[in-house]
């Protein structure tokens, strides 16, 4: 069995952070289900699961017809108050039948995608990965982005975010074999990652995808802010303004693995050591501080003086 998703992740257009009461309001996506929340480490909040249904092609690196039927499994999750996600994902296997059967048999079945004939797991998952392009085939992140403007649209957010930054797309793929983890950085905002478990599909695949979009895009959207500072070719007044976003809204939320099954974190540790998310991290860290403490000293001589 195969199981592929798509990631995207963006800063929540909001001036604040969103206090823990507007999470319900926010993230309340189908009527009757609560939000789920999590306070500890850091607060956590996670719409219920929505069902879209699907009849498509599905990608094929050989670009052979695949006809896939079923429904997406999708929901949408906010990090301290300030990054939010739209996340969705299908487990693909083979149908009982080569037809199309009622829509009830797909519904009974949430989150699984049945092929209409013959289909090669490695096939899917290379195309999957390719980036191809959108409306041709099974297009998770389109369904993702959408949850993603309907959070957006809340009226309890005011859209007025402190800082201009992009979403990240990462697109994933799991199979079962020898614990493995391979992470690739493509063009522009497209990130791809192919786990391999032992076991039964788990939720906690899909928890360790989310968390590493999230670090991704967090660790993405500050060196985006760092270059944007222009350290050493603007004053020290004009880099610590533009700097200062950065530890107002991103710093505190790095808590990388904070939320993986302890049965996965190998995985997530075997990312840090390549490619090394944490060492890059913690450098940009100290070359901002570096950069407020460099200002604090000159305006201090310059009041004294």
């Amino acid at each position: 069995m195969l199981i592929m998703g798509e990631v995207r992740t963006g800063l929540l257009q909001n001036s604040a952070e969103i206090e823990e009461r507007d999470h319900q309001a926010v993230l309340g996506l189908l009527a009757g289900e609560r939000v789920r929340m999590s306070r500890r480490p850091i607060v956590y909040a996670v719409s219920p699961d929505l069902l879209t249904g699907v009849d498509c092609r599905l990608p094929s690196a050989s670009r052979a017809r695949i006809r896939g039927v079923g429904t997406v499994v999708s929901r949408s999750s906010i990090t301290g108050g300030r990054v939010l996600q739209g996340s969705s994902y299908v487990r693909v296997t083979r149908g009982e039948v080569n037809y199309r059967l009622p829509w009830s048999h797909y519904l009974a079945r949430p989150g699984v995608v049945e092929v209409l004939g013959k289909v090669s797991g490695p096939d899917v998952a290379d195309g999957f990965l390719a980036f191809g392009a959108p409306g041709e085939h099974l297009d998770l992140g389109s369904v993702s982005d959408r949850f993603m403007d309907v959070v957006q649209e809340s009226p309890v957010l005011d859209l007025r975010a402190p800082f201009r930054s992009n979403r990240t797309r990462l697109r994933w793929v799991a199979e079962t074999g020898e614990p493995g983890v391979h992470f690739t950085l493509g063009e522009g905002q497209e990130r791809t990652l192919k786990v391999t478990h032992q076991g039964e599909f788990s939720p906690a695949v899909v928890d360790l995808c989310e968390d590493l979009a999230l670090h991704d895009w967090l660790l993405t959207t500050l060196l985006t802010i760092v270059q944007r500072a222009r350290i050493g070719g603007a004053s020290r007044p004009e880099v610590s303004a533009r700097l200062a976003p950065a530890v107002d809204t991103l710093l505190h939320l790095w808590m990388p693995g904070a939320r993986i099954h302890p049965s996965l974190a190998a995985l997530w540790e075997s990312l840090e050591r390549t490619p090394g998310f944490s060492r890059q991290w913690q450098s940009l860290v100290e070359r901002i501080r570096d950069q407020l403490a460099v200002n604090t000293l000159a305006l201090l001589r310059e009041t004294n003086g």
